[in-house]
């Protein structure tokens, strides 16, 4: 794999662009969405959050073959409560584009106390998950649809109801045409370690139905994860961690998603994690590297991910100002190259939305 160049897709000082994701529509347009939210630290001398009431999700499209994008970001979708973070877009077989995102809101001090099993960072506290989705290539979006909460998952949101369901990574469209979805689950009543569990939806994401855990265990967080359904029909689902060292974990469904086996360390740091299919049936896997040198990394799998531990490692960008970056989402364009899109910073400067060109030798 060869790096062609960097490419900047967005970047405003006013905003703080951040998540993207990428798809590519038959026609060869590329659609990059991402959260931008206000750049406190720029305008007003505040601090750098990921959690912002004014935080929507947007997107810019290129048509040719990423060398130039739009300027202006359209409006994919403002959630009435509060900020909403991480589109993750995913582009199924008909050509819909469907969106998974989740939302905080700011809730007043003396009303925090009202709401002892909701996750939140400072006064932020979680609005759950939600989809959209898009029937004419993004131009208009279709919901949200609000997916039934994880059963057993005690967790309620800033409204006091029960937390829906939520994922940032990608779901996978299967080969049987369901779409197919690792949410995590938290129980913030008793304990902050969460499982990821599976979601499939037989109607475009409207609806859901909770299949099976993918994986649990009493002191490892996983979280933040994405699917991909191999060629002889596996899924194998990459996951983020906390209490593995930051490692990669991973696991695998051997049955067409009914039960998943057990978890496995992939014995690399990096997170989280994006996986696509390369037109000569190998697996491209696409992750941040939040540690020194901070920057973007890569493997290519072999078509059955069997080598997940063992694949080479390429660096793709190692020159990032600090763990603010990473949440690369990859797409391989009809020539044959690929665009590893991703948010970044150069010495803590204006985070912005950044890509790598690739070839593969």
């Amino acid at each position: 794999m060869k790096k062609i160049k960097d490419i900047v897709i967005y970047q405003d000082k006013m905003f703080y662009s951040c998540f993207p994701s990428i798809v590519q529509r038959k026609d060869g347009e590329l659609i990059c969405a991402f959260r931008r939210a206000p750049d406190r630290r720029e305008l007003w001398g505040g601090g750098i959050s990921h959690t912002d009431a004014n935080s929507y999700l947007v997107l810019v499209r290129s048509k040719d073959n990423a060398e130039t994008w739009t300027a202006d970001p359209e409006l994919i979708f403002a959630h009435p409560l509060g900020g909403s973070q991480d589109p993750c877009m995913v582009q199924l077989k008909d050509g819909s584009i469907v969106c998974t995102s989740y939302g905080w809101a700011l809730v007043p001090k003396e009303d925090q106390q009202n709401l002892p099993g909701t996750l939140h960072h400072g006064p932020y506290f979680f609005l759950g998950g939600y989809v959209l989705r898009s029937d004419d290539g993004a131009k208009t979006w279709k919901g949200p649809f609000v997916p039934m909460p994880v059963p057993g998952n005690e967790s309620t949101d800033a409204l006091g109801k029960p937390e829906a369901a939520f994922n940032r990574g990608a779901m996978c469209q299967g080969k049987d045409g369901k779409l197919y979805w690792a949410v995590a689950a938290k129980n913030w009543g008793s304990t902050k370690v969460t499982t990821v569990q599976l979601y499939t939806s037989t109607d475009r994401a409207e609806t859901w139905t909770h299949v099976c855990p993918i994986a649990k265990d009493e002191k490892i967080t996983f979280n933040e994860t994405s699917l991909i359904q191999t060629a002889k029909g596996d899924f194998v689902a990459f996951m983020r961690t906390d209490g593995l060292e930051g490692n990669l974990a991973y696991t695998r469904s051997t049955d067409g998603g009914r039960s998943f086996g057990q978890w496995r360390d992939g014995g690399f740091f990096g997170h989280p994690f994006h996986a696509i299919h390369l037109k000569d049936g190998r697996i491209l896997l696409v992750y941040g590297y939040r540690q020194p040198p901070f920057g973007i990394r890569a493997k290519i799998l072999n078509a059955e991910c069997t080598d997940i531990e063992s694949a080479q490692e390429y660096v793709l960008r190692e020159d990032g100002g600090n763990t603010d970056i990473g949440y690369p989402w990859a797409v391989q364009l009809p020539d044959g190259r690929i665009l590893v899109t991703y948010y970044f910073n150069i010495q803590d400067g204006v985070r912005h939305i950044a890509a790598t060109l690739l070839e593969l030798q």
